[in-house]
């Protein structure tokens, strides 16, 4: 008779017998992966509600006549239309070019403030940088015009001391709403570019030198290549945040610089034209379209760079 051959233990039980066994139990344990999602559901249900309701009831109205018009509701495309016409195309146009112009000198100056951030050794200061960039950059609305009036108008302490009138210079044209959106969004830029930054390892700068190149080229074949997705990415959350904007744009300048915001405010209010509140709909759903192509840029740059930079 042959023998079996036995564990140390002395159980003639197979190995793979006793594994299974083993991991029977936590299998069985395991919850079901329907239960992951029952912390989603109040999220989902929230957006749906607050988000899903608004953005159905612009495309409704933005696609239909109003009730006061001859015939009742129906469909039409004459507010989309006129949305891409005459002041609210000018006013589109606007937008967009004080957002990229904007978020572009904020991308260039935040890069250089959040590296010395980063690379500083003193922590306090770090901390204390990064505390004032999160308020600076939550800080708008009435309270930064009217700061910004007070210091650069025309009856400004800065415009009259150093005599800014007779060069030129107005805070309440395209550059002067430049240089109040910058307030905000060069803070906001540091904050984005931290951690991006932070995700550079030593050792990449360190095989550089090694390899006989100095900080320039460094920078130039390894850390802007790595930082180029985190940058763009943040360039576009600029652009969406100063294209948003409108309580510091209407206190300080009103309509002297043409901006989407301020069409729609003066469409459904009536200031300009009675009954344009479909055009007003329409015109936020023209935002809608930026914002959705300016976030189909980011999520992909952002994966990007979390790869390389994890």
């Amino acid at each position: 008779m042959s023998a079996i051959p036995t564990a140390a233990g002395g159980s003639s039980r197979p190995r793979s017998a006793g594994r299974s066994a083993g991991l029977g139990p936590a299998r069985r344990l395991r919850p079901p992966r329907l239960t992951g999602w029952l912390g989603v559901v109040p999220l989902l249900a929230f957006t749906v509600v607050v988000f899903g309701l608004a953005f159905g009831t612009m495309v409704f109205g933005a696609f239909t006549t109003p009730e006061t018009a001859p015939g009742g509701v129906h469909l039409t495309g004459a507010n989309m239309s006129a949305s891409v016409h005459g002041a609210y195309l000018t006013s589109l146009i606007g937008s967009v070019k004080l957002s990229a112009v904007s978020a572009l000198i904020a991308t260039v100056v935040g890069l250089p403030i959040a590296h010395v951030i980063v690379t500083s050794r003193f922590r306090a200061l770090r901390r204390a940088v990064l505390a004032g960039s999160g308020v600076l950059a939550n800080f708008g609305g009435v309270p930064l015009a009217f700061a910004f009036v007070a210091t650069l108008g025309n009856a400004g302490v800065l415009t009259h001391r150093f005599h800014l009138l007779s060069h030129g210079w107005s805070l309440y044209g395209f550059w002067g709403l430049t240089l109040v959106y910058l307030y905000f969004l060069i803070p906001l830029m540091v904050l984005t570019l931290t951690p991006a930054l932070e995700g550079l390892r030593r050792q990449w700068c360190e095989a550089a030198r090694n390899n006989g190149a100095n900080t320039f080229r460094y920078w130039a074949h390894v850390a802007l290549p790595l930082l180029t997705p985190s940058l763009l990415g943040g360039y576009v959350l600029l652009f969406g945040s100063a294209f948003s904007a409108y309580a510091t744009a209407a206190a300080m300048v009103g309509s002297s610089v043409p901006l989407v915001t301020m069409q729609i405010a003066d469409a459904l209010s009536g200031n300009v034209l009675v009954g344009q509140g479909n055009v007003a709909l329409a015109l936020g759903v023209d935002m809608v379209v930026v914002a959705g192509l300016v976030m189909a840029v980011q999520l992909p740059l952002q994966r990007r760079s979390a790869r390389w930079l994890a």
